[in-house]
């Protein structure tokens, strides 16, 4: 009896060992994405009135992106974009989005706030951002090197990129490699497969 037992236990361990560990360990492996940089630090305002660093997205995943509520070109486009984002990760409480507005002056707490309700802002990890604007500025130029501005002469009256660059759970920006092997480090916010990368990257990073 004691050597039948003896080799029922030894079976259900091996069996551990080729079935359940290797998923444990899978769970908790880094995906081939690459580690671009760390995030900048920031503090801006969202659309509750609530100050928002990036230490409110630590243990997250999110995507970034710059806008403005009244753009009348890329932003609409974007904003169906990060729309289909949540949809995607609706359920998933560590997926995030910050969307930082680059029109302070229109883009106070409160136009923030309906502009949200308007378009269907639903997970409590969306946050629309608003600021100084020069803070603001700087923090897409000189932090997420990102074209953000003032141009009396474009749309609207400023000018933005249509990038959008992922953050992973511990605060670093991450990426895909292109076919040379070096980082794309932002993903198109206005293509149909620039949403499919994003995607599928965020579900890796999310699986981390």
């Amino acid at each position: 009896m004691k050597n039948y037992t003896y080799v029922g236990i030894s079976f259900i361990v091996l069996i551990f060992g080729i079935l359940v560990i290797p998923n444990i360990v899978a769970r908790f492996k880094k995906s081939d994405l690459m580690v671009v940089g760390r995030v900048p630090q920031f503090e801006l305002t969202d659309q509750n009135n609530k100050t928002i660093t990036q230490k409110d997205y630590d243990g997250k995943v999110y995507a970034v992106e710059f806008f403005f509520s009244t753009c009348p070109t890329i932003c609409p486009i974007m904003k169906d974009n990060m729309l289909k984002l949540q949809t995607e990760f609706y359920a998933n409480q560590s997926f995030g989005i910050a969307s930082i507005s680059i029109d302070p002056k229109n883009d106070t707490v409160e136009a923030l706030k309906a502009y949200g309700e308007r378009i269907g802002v639903k997970i409590p990890n969306w946050h629309l951002l608003t600021g100084d604007g020069q803070y603001v500025y700087n923090l897409a130029e000189k932090d997420f090197k990102l074209n953000a501005g003032v141009d009396p002469n474009a749309p609207g009256g400023f000018y933005h990129s249509g990038s959008i660059c992922i953050i992973d759970k511990e605060g670093n920006i991450r990426s895909r490699k292109d076919d040379y092997g070096n980082p794309i480090v932002y993903y198109d916010g206005l293509t149909a497969e620039g949403l499919k990368m994003l995607k599928q990257d965020i579900k890796k990073l999310l699986a981390e």
